[in-house]
């Protein structure tokens, strides 16, 4: 059975998260259902990895197998999924892996973004998207911080809990390199992008809501290098909304 990998994009504000919940109202519920529709059978999903509810996406990857005895292209695919999702859910690209490809275990990398507006009403087009922070912080501050995070670290203080960690993790479990992270204004917004080789939960929200308390001086960046030097101190507290952050792109070898 042919195993092909699925990019798709989502606006995640109408959704409870990537995961299948028991409510059905996760976007692998919707994509599953939509399957579902086509083969009239069920057929599971596998994901790069999860996304929290609100958040968002450009190109998430998934990939599935094709049932045997299914005819349809990877161009059939797109446009039948499409048809069958949510408008808030886009299939962008399907195409053929070999068949021990696993979308999240092949994953090399990848890459997020977040959105914060600083204009001093947001605009509606914005609502879910953005972060609106109008008061003042301080720009070159926050881009400062963000670079304190590259390279290799523990970042168990910026991970929140989900409930399923080992009792006793391995050396390496909280280890995660930082390849960039990057800011970047275009007029009242501000794009801060991170690039790693995996994030824990709510890590990008984490390394964001804590930098920017560093760029409002509530903290020093010595503050936050201790962090990352000391990572068995006290988890941080401060946690960006949801709203705007953004799966940008998954890498695969």
């Amino acid at each position: 059975m042919p195993r092909l990998l699925y990019t798709c994009a989502y606006d995640g504000q109408q959704f409870s998260g990537w995961q299948s919940q028991k409510d059905a109202d996760s976007l692998q519920d919707a994509i599953e259902a939509a399957f579902l529709r086509i083969l009239k059978a069920p057929l599971r999903i596998a994901a790069s990895g999860r996304t929290d509810a609100g958040v968002h996406a450009h190109a998430q990857c998934f990939h599935a197998d094709v049932p045997e005895g299914c005819r349809m292209t990877a161009e059939n695919w797109q446009a039948a999924l499409n048809a069958h999702l949510p408008a808030a859910i886009r299939i962008t690209e399907v195409r053929e892996v070999p068949a021990d490809f696993h979308a999240r275990f092949n994953a090399v990398a990848k890459e997020y973004e977040y959105l914060i507006c600083r204009a001093p009403v947001l605009s509606p087009f914005l609502y879910g998207r953005a972060w609106h922070l109008p008061h003042a912080f301080e720009v070159e501050l926050l881009a400062a911080a963000m670079r304190v995070y590259e390279g290799e670290h523990d970042f168990r203080r910026f991970a929140a809990n989900r409930g399923n960690e080992p009792a006793v993790p391995p050396a390496d479990f909280y280890l995660r390199t930082i390849y960039s992270a990057t800011l970047a204004e275009e007029g009242d917004i501000v794009r801060l992008r991170t690039r790693g080789n995996g994030f824990m939960y709510r890590m990008v929200r984490l390394l964001v809501g804590t930098a920017h308390q560093v760029a409002r001086r509530r903290m020093s960046l010595d503050e936050l290098q201790d962090m990352l030097q000391n990572p068995l101190g006290q988890k941080t507290r401060y946690c960006a909304p949801a709203d705007g952050l953004y799966l940008r792109c998954v890498f695969y070898e």
